[in-house]
Formats: C-alpha cells, sequence, structure tokens
C-alpha cells in the first residue's frame, strides 16, 4: 500500500521537503524540472562548498544545488571569508556527508578532487558525472597571505568553472 508523501522541515538550508522512501534523507520538491545537482569532494570543507556557492550563484533559481563530502569537516572560514570578498555567502551552508544524498535523484554529480572521484558512491547511470580536479587550498602553506591567496586562486577557478557548466547546462 502507497503512502501519500509527508512533508517535514529539515535543519539545513532546504525549505520544503519531501520524503517518499523510510529512513531515507528528504528531498526539496520540485514541480518546475529544476536539475538536481551535488558536488562532491573529501570534506565538504572548501572547494565543494564554493563550487556550491557559485552553481547556486550562477544557476539562480535554475537549479537546486546541494554539496557533500565522503566525510564531513566543516566549511573552513577561509573559504568563507574569500566568497564573501566575491559577494557570495556561504556562512550558512552545512557540512554533509555524501551517504546522506545516496537515494536522491541527482541530475548531475560533480566531483571536484581526485578523492572525490575515486571514493565516490555508487549513483545510477542515468546521473551525469563531471569531473575537475582543483588544488586544495586548505593544503597551502606558508604566510596568511600566501595561504589567502591560494583561497582566492582557487576560488577564482572554481568560479569559471562554475559559470561554464551552468552556460552548458541551460544550453543543452
Amino acid at each position: 500500500m502507497l503512502k501519500s508523501p509527508r512533508y517535514q522541515p529539515k535543519k539545513n538550508r532546504h525549505k520544503k521537503l519531501h520524503a517518499d522512501v523510510p529512513n531515507q534523507p528528504a528531498v526539496e520538491m520540485d514541480n518546475r524540472g529544476k536539475k538536481k545537482i551535488l558536488v562532491l569532494c573529501t570534506g565538504n570543507s572548501c572547494r565543494s562548498q564554493m563550487a556550491e556557492g557559485y552553481l547556486r550563484h550562477f544557476a539562480k533559481d535554475k537549479a537546486e544545488i546541494y554539496s557533500a563530502g565522503i566525510e564531513a569537516h566543516g566549511v573552513n572560514p577561509k573559504a568563507i571569508a574569500v566568497m564573501k570578498e566575491d559577494g557570495v555567502d556561504i556562512s550558512r551552508h552545512t557540512s554533509n556527508n555524501v551517504s546522506e544524498y545516496i537515494n536522491l535523484p541527482f541530475d548531475y554529480v560533480i566531483t571536484v578532487c581526485d578523492n572525490a572521484k575515486e571514493n565516490c558512491p555508487y549513483f545510477p547511470a542515468s546521473i551525469k558525472t563531471v569531473h575537475h580536479n582543483f588544488p586544495d587550498p586548505a593544503k597551502a602553506s606558508g604566510s596568511e597571505n600566501e595561504i589567502m591567496a591560494e583561497f582566492r586562486r582557487v576560488r577564482d577557478q572554481i568560479k569559471t568553472f562554475s559559470k561554464s557548466f551552468i552556460e552548458s547546462v541551460a544550453n543543452g
């Protein structure tokens, strides 16, 4: 016997949620055909958070963007700072483990580091996968200025990639 969908609040950044499989994560309802995009990285602290921020920025309301990690390390304060410098606020993002999203119907999974690509859980063949390995700014060393310069350099690479990705999805 089929049960009707239940709606429930969730503590993270999504408003209206739908869980039609018991004990599975909820996903935001979508009746407008929006693309669902998951960005994966190792710890969901820097690269995937910046990519989520820019993908949301460029997609506006035309896609639902999520990010997760093979592990969840918390959002890196330096990533928050360099994104704020460019006018994108990721301070309310949460660091999530990919297991929270494993059964959700994504259109795209983007891996932003080799570790995530190599350790990515299985997703159905219908999901398009995209890989771009960005350097990990959290591994930068040197003075505070040198470390922040590396965060900005990686941020700018992710911005360029994200804009191009959203344009390619919109056109095709």
